[in-house]
């Protein structure tokens, strides 16, 4: 199993390059296969996600080439619209070939989806959508079964709001009949990134970013080539690490746009915050601030930077409250923060968290990607040696998350024997 192992206490200090956004990868990956022309896709993160998605579609018999960050995908060899459960274990996109699937065939079969354990993301929604589009769906033997004659536009209200039910129910119908009006849809940029692809390919998709989508059904869709947005997560990632580490750092290849609710936090908790084209620094220089923070869908606090914020403030001045009202088990990192000297409090979906002064090493497991990638962080703050167990979470998140840490002078690598710890705490002395 490999690990990360951290000497803490440096500051973070240099420029960073984002990769493309994991979130809306799996989305337009999906949305590729809808046509039987050739689609090139640039920008394309390398993370275990991605790696087991391309497999699945090369499972079902598209053709897939991938050169570095580029692919190139042809949906006219797929011979199967059921998706083998091995490709799909591991990712909870998996679902996005449901919709891509019954779009284009008007039948999918995709199995129950994996990925991280951070609370129940039931997919009630997406098959609500579908049922609205015409479809039938049902399980059987552990799968989603979705079919239909023929999909029809409707007019589709989403009790809450969810990326994935947007996502899906925005792919299938921009192949069906007529027009679909998606309300209470999802904001977020990737669902904006989806929505451009699929437009790029002749899909007619008006309103995505905000709460009424419009879709007018299209007969087919055709080659393309698109560029995916950059991570805004991997980026509010890098800018807590800058902040925890009191570093400064550029982080590049970035829309600030997609940053705004990060780096109000930032700013408010006492960091100094630039923002730039495409590149935005953070430089801290003394102890922060306390705050209280509540993750909400876009353009809210993301639920997916939540650990990160509750490690900075961990180490603030005073007490914060985080309240989490997206995913109910995204507070698992707290007891493994506790280990490094966190003074925190759970209670129901708040945690309260009492500002210490320091953190010290300790041997730590990554309960899902998120808190994996703020483990790391308070790592690189500790006093000491750190290290971080299952970082297979992590890994399927973040690219060359080490690579890019240590050009910014963090001590830390990847290790998988008792050895290799051995060696690295001889060489940081």
């Amino acid at each position: 199993m490999e690990q990360y192992i951290i000497k803490g206490g440096n500051p973070l200090v240099g420029e960073v390059e984002i990769g493309g956004a994991k979130n809306a990868a799996l989305g337009i990956l999906a949305a590729a296969i809808m046509t039987d022309d050739t689609v090139v896709i640039e920008n394309l993160p390398d993370v275990q996600d991605i790696h087991a998605l391309l497999g699945a579609i090369r499972g079902i018999g598209a053709t897939v080439e991938a050169h570095g960050k580029t692919v190139q995908i042809n949906g006219s060899s797929i011979g199967s619209v059921s998706v083998d459960y091995e490709y799909i274990k591991k990712i909870r996109a998996s679902y996005y070939l449901l919709g891509a699937l019954l779009g284009k065939y008007k039948r999918a079969e995709v199995p129950l989806p994996g990925g991280c354990n951070i609370g129940s993301r039931p997919i009630d929604l997406h098959l609500k959508g579908f049922k609205a589009l015409g479809a039938k769906t049902r399980i059987s033997h552990g799968s989603i079964i979705a079919e239909a004659e023929c999909l029809r536009g409707n007019h589709i209200y989403l009790d809450t709001v969810s990326v994935g039910a947007t996502i899906n129910i925005m792919m299938a119908a921009s192949m069906a009949e007529g027009r679909t009006v998606i309300e209470n849809a999802a904001k977020e940029p990737h669902v904006v990134d989806v929505a451009n692809f699929l437009n790029s390919m002749g899909a007619n998709i008006k309103g995505a970013g905000t709460d009424i989508i419009r879709i007018r059904g299209v007969e087919r869709l055709h080659a393309t080539e698109y560029s995916i947005i950059p991570d805004q997560i991997e980026a509010g990632t890098f800018m807590f690490a800058a902040a925890v580490t009191k570093g400064d750092v550029i982080v590049k290849n970035v829309i600030p746009k997609h940053l705004e609710a990060t780096t109000a936090k930032l700013v408010e908790i006492g960091c100094q915050v630039e923002e730039f084209d495409d590149a935005v620094r953070v430089v801290a220089t003394k102890r922060l601030n306390n705050t209280n923070v509540k993750t909400l869908p876009y353009p809210g606090y993301p639920t997916d930077m939540q650990p990160q914020i509750g490690v900075a403030l961990a180490l603030a001045n005073g007490t914060s409250l985080v309240t989490e009202s997206i995913f109910e088990n995204r507070f698992k990192y707290v007891d493994e923060l506790m280990r490094m000297g966190a003074d925190i409090r759970v209670e129901g979906n708040t945690a309260v968290i009492y500002g210490t002064e320091k953190f010290t090493g300790a041997r730590v497991s990554a309960p899902d990607l998120r808190a994996g990638a703020a483990l790391v962080i308070a790592g690189l703050a500790a006093e000491g040696i750190t290290i971080v167990d299952d970082i297979v979470y992590i890994q399927r998140g973040y690219e060359h998350f080490e690579e890019k840490l240590r050009s910014l002078g963090a001590e830390i690598e990847k290790v998988s024997t008792e050895k290799e710890i051995q060696k690295f705490k001889l060489r940081v002395g």
